[in-house]
Parts: structure tokens; C-alpha cells; sequence
């Protein structure tokens, strides 16, 4: 007998011996043992003996949907880069289903991702045996969800009405809660961003049309206050700058004659001096009657105040009534500017805000000025309310009825609790925002919103400054959130059941 056959009559007895002992020992399937068996004496073999042999490594398929670091750290990319040593990243191919927060050498498929297409579109493969199949390692398997997000779960591993596999759930995977756990690799691929709460001035700028008005206040009308006729105009006209008691018409009036004879004929009667007060003569003039002793042919009247001729009603030669206007005459060192702010906007609106007026005769130049008064009525017709901002006018440059355009800053002056405007899910009854509590967990957060601006919303209740908070990809999160709870609520008995329960347990 040859020395290789010696050997190999040694090692078939004792591999059926080992076959024996370990099969009655934990039950392990024949094939395994043997395999062992071979293993472990592969070094025992003469040369040219085949040895155990190691599987095939799979065929690697599909796009690369992005790129890990070559030590297995778990820095991923999605576009090619290197590392500070200058070696590449590797491309991981959408058949290398690889879970990225576990260690290397333990299983590469991860539980939440098994049975779906790794470049995100939820789809599992047909066929997919390894998706129904429960975990080989230590961890628990609680249940099997459905591989379309659909609220069915089961408890052994089955297949839905299109064929595929529904997906294993483990323990450590579903904490219980609204805590959402998603994978680093599932992370990267979907494009997830976060960004810290931090406190900032939200304001959202009103912006509305206007128009340039003389302030009422500021405005003077030249008028008699009896029948006259008017004897002679100065050199004043529309447009014109006079200043406080610049002459401009001189009357002739019947009534104020009288009055000024009654006066000189009776010094010291206070009655004359009333009347001709009344007929709106100047202290000016009745001093100067007094003082000559005679009553003018005619009377001067003159402007009551600086300011701009806006209108010129007197004609030499003309018979003017009482009240009639003679000139009108404003002053526009102060303007106006009348915006109409929609009724939407009005609740953002104080008196007192800033605001910042731009005018189409003006480009590029600003006017800056504040909200003075907020009309107590809304236009029934336009649904707007009328809002006065004065403006200091030195130079003249504002116009009555010229157009303006009006930026109202609205909001809190001092800062708040704010987050992006992406982070806040409205599903129209609630908001919910989305908190990263790290290592791929996130959390819905319902929270009440306030006043919007500058990209940003205020958040009155249910965050606080450094959270952190999702900004892209959220809604994906939420679904899967949905999806969390659609489950529990139907693994969880309902109440009614329970109470059937308990009813069918008593005599």
C-alpha cells in the first residue's frame, strides 16, 4: 500500500467519525461537516489532492451610484475623489449592495435595503431568495414588511402579489418611537443635508405701489371771506416759491371799507377792530389804519406761510364771493406717500416700521422713512388698507401724485428661532420638521411656524436653537417615518381587540 493511499483510508475514518460525533453534538447538516472535515485536514492531503475551495467572488453589475474610501472608512462621495495619500476612491456598482454602518467582514447586505434596487428607486428584484431570508448573525428578527412601503407586515417571510420578497426587519433597526434609523449609504445616495436652528431676524418685505401727496397739514388757501373784487395781482404764479408774508393780490371790498371807516371814526372801539378780524384783514393792515388815520381803496393780502403756488384762481379785474379761492399755496419740505397693503399683508404691518421708497423719476436713488399712520378702513372694493409714510422732502425731488413704489420691513425686530424653509413639512392641518439626531436617525418634529422671510420661517414651539434640522431630501424621510407608524399601529393590538380578549378569558 502507497503512501497516498495510506493517508487517504486515514482520513476518510476519520472524517466519518467526526461526521458522526458532530452530527449528534448540535445537529449541523452532513455537508457542513464534511466540508469542515476537509477543511480542517486539508493540510494532512499529499500534494496534487484537491483542497477546500473558496466560492467565486460575485459578478459586479450596474452604474456606480458612488464611491467609498479604498481603507473602508466610512467616507463616501458621490463623484470620483481621493484621499489625502492620493489613492482613489473605489466605485461601488448598484449590484454591491453594501450597508455602510457596519464593520468590515461582517455582512455586506443591509436589512432595510435587501430586495431593492440600490439606486434608490424602493423597487425589489424578483427572485431575490436573500430578502426573505432572516439574519445569520446574533441580531433578532422581529418581522417582515412589505417591499413597496404598503402598512403589511408578516411574521414569516412571504412574497406580495407582484412576486417580490418582503423585507426583514431586525432588532436595532425599528427602536421603537418616532425615530427614523436610515442607512449612511442610503443617506448619501438620496442627497440628505442638515443645517443648524439658529436664532435670526425673519422678515418677509412688503412691497406694494404708492403715490406722493401733500401733507394736509401743510397746505393754505387764500380766500376772502366777503364779496370783493380783485384789484391787482403780483407776479405770482402756479409753480411759484413764496415765503410767509409775501404780498399776492390786493381786493377791493365794500364790507371791509365799512368796517375800517367804523374804526377810524371810533378809536379805541374794540367792536371795529373784531369785525375787521373777522373779515380775515391782517393785524398788518388794521395797525397801519389806525396808525394814517385812512381806509385804503384796497386791501393786500399776503402768503400765510412758505411754500409752492399749487394754484392760482385770481384774475385782475374779477369779482371774486366769499370763499371763493384765490391761491392755494402748500408747503413740501414733509410729503406723503399713500401705499394700499393687501389685507393679507396688514397683520405684518406696524406704525413705526422702516420703510423704503423708490420712485421711477429717481433711479437708483432711495427714500427712507417710516410707517406714520394705518387708516382704520379697508377698501371694500380692492381689499386693501391704506398706510401714510412721511418722508422729509429738502430738495424738493418729491412731487404731489407721482408714483412710488413701497418696501415695507415687516416682522419681529429682535431675533427668533428660525429654520430654512425647506426643513418644514406642511401637510396644511400640522408642520413637521425633521431632526437629525445622528448615526442615520432621524425624528418628525411637529412644530407651530410664525412670520416667513428671507428664506427662513420662524418656529415658535417644537425646536430649539442648535438642533439639527433636515433640508433636502425630507420628504423622502417623512415617508418612511409614515411608513414606521402605519406599521406599529398595525403590530400593535387596538384596544377593542384587547378588550374582546379579556372578555373571552372570563367565566
Amino acid at each position: 500500500m502507497s503512501r497516498s493511499a495510506w493517508l487517504a483510508g486515514i482520513l476518510a475514518a476519520l472524517a466519518a467519525g467526526g461526521t458522526g460525533y458532530w452530527a449528534g453534538r448540535d445537529g449541523s447538516p452532513v455537508p457542513v461537516l464534511v466540508e469542515r472535515a476537509r477543511t480542517e485536514f486539508a493540510h494532512w492531503l499529499p500534494t496534487g489532492m484537491p483542497g477546500p475551495q473558496a466560492p467565486a467572488p460575485a459578478k459586479v453589475t450596474g452604474p456606480v451610484v458612488y464611491y467609498q474610501d479604498p481603507d473602508g472608512k466610512p467616507v463616501y462621495s458621490a463623484s470620483p475623489r481621493t484621499t489625502a495619500e492620493g489613492h482613489d476612491f473605489r466605485a461601488v456598482r448598484a449590484s454591491e449592495d453594501v450597508r455602510f454602518d457596519q464593520a468590515q467582514g461582517s455582512e455586506t447586505t443591509s436589512p432595510d435595503m435587501a430586495g431593492h434596487d440600490v439606486t434608490g428607486h424602493g423597487m425589489a428584484a424578483h427572485g431575490t431568495a436573500a430578502a426573505g431570508k432572516p439574519d445569520g448573525g446574533t441580531r433578532k428578527l422581529l418581522y417582515y414588511r412589505n417591499p413597496m412601503g404598503l402598512p403589511d407586515t408578516s411574521a414569516t417571510p412571504k412574497k406580495d402579489s407582484m412576486g417580490m420578497d418582503y423585507i426583514p426587519v431586525y432588532a436595532g433597526e425599528d427602536e421603537g418611537g418616532a425615530v427614523v434609523t436610515v442607512s449612511p449609504g442610503k443617506v448619501q445616495r438620496t442627497g440628505v443635508r442638515t443645517e443648524t436652528v439658529e436664532r435670526r431676524g425673519v422678515a418677509q418685505p412688503v412691497r406694494v405701489p404708492g403715490t406722493v401727496a401733500l401733507d394736509e397739514r401743510r397746505v393754505t388757501v387764500i380766500a376772502t371771506r366777503s364779496d370783493a373784487y380783485v384789484d391787482h395781482v403780483e407776479d405770482v404764479t402756479t409753480g411759484d416759491r413764496v415765503r410767509k408774508g409775501q404780498p399776492l393780490v390786493h381786493i377791493y371790498s365794500p364790507e371791509i371799507n365799512a368796517a375800517a371807516a367804523q374804526l377810524i371814526a371810533n378809536p379805541g372801539f374794540d367792536g371795529a377792530r373784531r369785525r375787521l378780524q373777522n373779515l380775515n384783514v391782517s393785524e398788518a393792515v388794521i395797525d397801519d389804519m389806525e396808525r394814517t388815520r385812512k381806509v385804503p381803496m384796497a386791501i393786500t393780502w399776503s402768503s400765510a406761510r412758505d411754500g409752492v403756488v399749487l394754484q392760482r384762481s385770481a384774475v385782475e379785474g374779477m369779482k371774486a364771493a366769499a370763499g371763493d379761492t384765490l391761491f392755494r399755496i402748500g408747503d413740501i419740505s414733509v410729503m406723503w406717500v399713500l401705499a394700499d397693503v393687501p389685507e393679507r399683508d396688514l397683520a405684518g404691518v406696524r406704525a413705526g416700521q422702516a420703510v423704503t421708497v423708490r420712485l421711477r423719476s429717481a433711479p437708483g436713488r432711495t427714500f427712507s422713512g417710516k410707517v406714520g399712520v394705518i387708516y382704520p378702513q379697508v377698501n371694500p372694493d380692492t381689499r386693501a388698507t391704506r398706510v401714510r409714510i412721511e418722508l422729509p422732502n429738502p430738495d424738493g425731488a418729491l412731487l404731489p401724485d407721482m408714483y412710488a413704489e413701497v418696501e415695507i420691513a415687516t416682522g419681529a425686530g429682535k431675533p427668533v428661532v428660525a429654520v430654512p424653509d425647506d426643513a418644514v413639512i406642511d401637510t396644511g392641518a400640522r408642520q413637521v420638521v425633521l431632526l437629525d439626531r445622528g448615526g442615520g436617525r432621524f425624528e418628525p418634529r411637529e412644530v407651530k411656524v410664525g412670520v416667513r422671510g428671507t428664506g427662513y420661517v420662524e418656529i415658535r414651539d417644537g425646536v430649539a436653537a442648535g438642533d439639527r434640522v433636515v433640508t433636502a431630501a425630507n420628504f423622502l424621510i417623512d415617508a418612511e417615518s409614515n411608513l414606521k407608524a402605519a406599521l406599529q399601529s398595525m403590530s400593535a393590538p387596538k384596544a377593542s381587540d384587547r378588550q374582546a380578549s379579556n372578555l373571552e378569558g372570563k367565566p
